[in-house]
């Protein structure tokens, strides 16, 4: 990607393509998608929603819609209550069959602006609130190697959409971005500090490997001082069971074991795990889509100091945000 430092990143999902933006959007973030329009394709989507129903299907913040057949166009329209609401049509589609782009939508208080391969597009005035998106959806003929959602931009003088103090804004808060990457020992078991604790807004990404004959694994966060797990997430391969606990004084609470998806981990296969930490409660998403939310049962986040990984699993990177 030509901007760094994203704060959720998906690679190579299949399309359709459903994920959870944890912690939703917020003003002068963006969202990220690089990809290509295969030969013979006659339209594509890229939808900002607001929760990933399909009965009764979920309100469409912004939908964003390049068609190729007959008069090239890109289309933007919501949707609320099942109903589609006024057409926005852009006359030009920069968009090329059999070509790769680079697309950007910028998060502002009254809009989206969009930018493609570095050029501005169009703009498009808010018709949902803001704070109810929370998924990012894509479907159509298209094929995309990664998206990322981005807390700023470190590049932004090949974004055209950016007025200059826009650019100055968000150089400023990318440099009061703290990223801290793993060190380079990722051995199994695996243990890494998190520097200042938890609090809410962080995020931790987890990515690995599980073994060929792998039975379990563990994603833990420590308490500093003590033997305390506040999060202890369990994905039991032997039995398809995902389990999430916490161990406190010395015993372990009661266990949370359902999913609201399918089981998310195979054997010698890749994942990409997050853990967001809100004010309430952790949202664990596993290969792009939410899979859980777990409430604290502890509330000193400050005291959630380490990060460990324990059992059949080969970890390929952690970071935390």
């Amino acid at each position: 990607m030509s901007v760094s430092t994203p704060r959720q990143t998906f690679s190579n999902p299949a399309v359709p393509f459903a994920g959870t933006i944890l912690g939703g959007l917020l003003p002068g973030e963006m969202v990220l998608i690089q990809g290509s329009v295969p030969s013979g394709a006659d339209r594509f989507q890229v939808d900002l929603t607001c929760g990933s129903s399909v009965k009764p299907r979920a309100d469409v913040a912004f939908h964003f819609n390049p068609r190729f057949k007959k008069s090239p166009c890109v289309v933007c329209n919501s949707l609320q209550k099942e109903r589609w609401s006024r057409e926005e049509i852009q006359n030009q589609n920069p968009f090329t069959v059999g070509e790769t782009f680079e697309l950007i939508v910028l998060v502002q208080e009254d809009s989206y602006k969009v930018a493609v391969n570095g050029a501005h597009l169009l703009e498009f005035r808010h018709r949902v609130d803001l704070e109810r998106v929370d998924t990012l959806c894509v479907s159509g003929k298209v094929e995309v190697e990664a998206v990322g959602i981005l807390p700023s931009l470190s590049e932004v003088s090949s974004v055209a959409c950016l007025t200059n103090q826009e650019q100055a804004e968000m150089n400023q808060k990318l440099h009061q971005t703290t990223i801290i990457s793993s060190p380079g020992d990722l051995s199994v078991p695996f243990r890494g500090e998190l520097v200042n604790g938890l609090s809410a807004g962080r995020s931790i990404t987890v990515k690995g490997q599980t073994n060929q004959n792998a039975e379990s694994f563990s994603v833990d966060l420590r308490v500093s001082g003590s033997s305390d797990i506040a999060l202890h997430l369990n994905p039991r391969l032997n039995k398809e069971v995902f389990v999430r606990n916490s161990f406190l004084s010395e015993c372990w609470g009661p266990e949370e074991r359902k999913l609201g998806s399918s089981f998310p981990f195979s054997r010698g296969r890749y994942f990409e795990m997050i853990i967001r930490c809100e004010s309430h409660q952790f949202r664990v998403a596993v290969n792009g889509l939410h899979l859980v939310d777990y409430k604290h049962r502890v509330q000193d986040l400050n005291r959630v100091s380490q990060l460990e990984v324990l059992g059949d699993v080969t970890l390929l990177d952690v970071k935390i945000l």
